[in-house]
């Protein structure tokens, strides 16, 4: 139903590049080079040069770069283009039967669970005030209930946890007092448009000083601000993400007789075979919390990886029938993975150099002062970075930086209260 397709021959951007799509999901940088072949790591390399000319101050082409606040759920909000009426609702609203929210009553059937019904609730009890213009689509950061005091070194502060990621405001500030006297608080990132539901088009970035103020709603946006002045390369960083790039450049050309085989697996959910296997064993580093950082190394172990994921599979199969069919499927795999070694050296290796390039990038702009941003451990807070940016270029095609080892590991195991 969400017609991104139009969206991005409209705005020129090819078809495959990495969009938020109507479950808000957005790929890492460096997943796109086995989501998307060649264009992709093309793609990706395309962004961080980019990155590099905006954060050298040599930009001629507007880049834009978001803030990826860690909130939850995703909330949509605004006017029906069908009826004029005001609504409130979580990802459903693209649902082959929609499930949008005009009355209590409507959250009451769309949303009978404890916990997103009674957000979506205080939601639309307080963004009519707002007076949105159109759609949009933003996270939950708290509802008042959810705001709680505490000491970190030494400063008492307001804390929330919508998600991963605890955020702290002093209390002697003014944001604090906003907060404070707020029921809801959001971060806006994505407006929509369109004259039906399922036409809508979507673009990246809001700004949240266009709204109507309300004493009920914290309403900020996620439009990167360096107060600080800390994010920008010297010459001498820029020569070195530069030679990181070129790297990068090389290791792809080599890759490339293997790369589409990758994207194709993925596409096609060809889960057992090298090919599609690849991105899952590489997400299984982060989960370990191991740095993916010896080519060769990693090389070797996804062969052992794959070979013991197949025996897992025939184990755990009764009928002889079933046994021989899947014994040929890990056979066939084993052949490829001989047969396309020397290149798949070369994909973990593109991989691993964009995932260093990414990370420079991430240092800078981590520097820029923002709300403080701690996880929670047993000891008690330890400061962390925001979940990441977005990274989006002035032809609107976007893609997600963010430290994987440091946060994506805490969110695969943290507890989501708001489902």
């Amino acid at each position: 139903m969400y017609n991104y397709k139009q969206y991005q021959e409209a705005n020129n951007v090819p078809l495959g590049i990495l969009m938020e799509d109507k479950n808000t999901h957005l790929e890492h940088l460096e997943d796109d080079i086995l989501n998307n072949g060649v264009r992709g790591g093309q793609n990706a390399i395309a962004f961080l040069n980019a990155l590099d000319k905006m954060m050298s101050g040599h930009s001629k082409n507007k880049m834009n770069v978001t803030v990826k606040w860690d909130g939850a759920p995703a909330i949509w909000a605004g006017i029906n283009p069908e009826n004029g009426k005001f609504f409130v609702g979580g990802k459903h609203i693209f649902n082959k039967v929609p499930k949008i929210n005009y009355t209590n009553a409507d959250i009451d059937r769309n949303h009978p669970g404890a916990g997103l019904n009674k957000k979506l609730k205080v939601a639309l009890a307080t963004f009519p005030a707002l007076n949105i213009p159109g759609i949009w689509q933003g996270d939950l950061l708290y509802t008042s209930d959810e705001l709680k005091g505490d000491d970190i070194d030494g400063d008492r502060v307001i804390v929330f946890t919508p998600n991963t990621i605890t955020y702290a405001v002093s209390v002697r500030s003014q944001m604090a007092r906003k907060i404070t006297s707020s029921k809801i608080g959001i971060v806006w990132h994505t407006t929509y448009t369109g004259k039906t539901m399922d036409s809508l088009s979507a673009k990246f970035g809001a700004n949240s000083s266009s709204l109507t103020t309300s004493k009920a709603v914290w309403s900020t946006d996620a439009t990167f601000k360096d107060t600080s002045g800390n994010v920008m390369f010297t010459a001498a960083e820029s020569k070195k993400f530069q030679r990181v790039l070129r790297m990068a450049a090389g290791s792809l050309k080599s890759a490339k007789g293997y790369l589409p085989i990758i994207a194709k697996d993925i596409k096609d959910k060809n889960l057992w075979t090298p090919a599609g296997m690849i991105k899952v064993f590489l997400n299984s580093y982060i989960r370990g919390g191991q740095k993916i950082e010896n080519t060769r190394e990693v090389l070797e172990f996804f062969g052992k990886y794959y070979e013991k994921a197949l025996d897992k599979k025939i184990k755990s199969l009764k009928s002889k029938a079933g046994k021989e069919k899947w014994t040929q499927i890990k056979k066939d795999g084993v052949s490829e993975y001989n047969k396309y070694k020397r290149l798949l050296y070369f994909v973990i290796a593109s991989y691993i150099t964009l995932q260093t390039a990414k990370e420079q990038v991430l240092r800078k702009l981590e520097r820029a002062e923002n709300i403080g941003t701690f996880l929670r451990t047993p000891n008690g807070y330890k400061v962390t970075a925001p979940e990441g940016f977005v990274a989006i270029d002035h032809v609107g095609k976007a893609l997600k930086l963010v430290d994987r080892l440091e946060f994506s590991r805490a969110n695969f195991s943290a507890p989501k209260n708001w489902k």
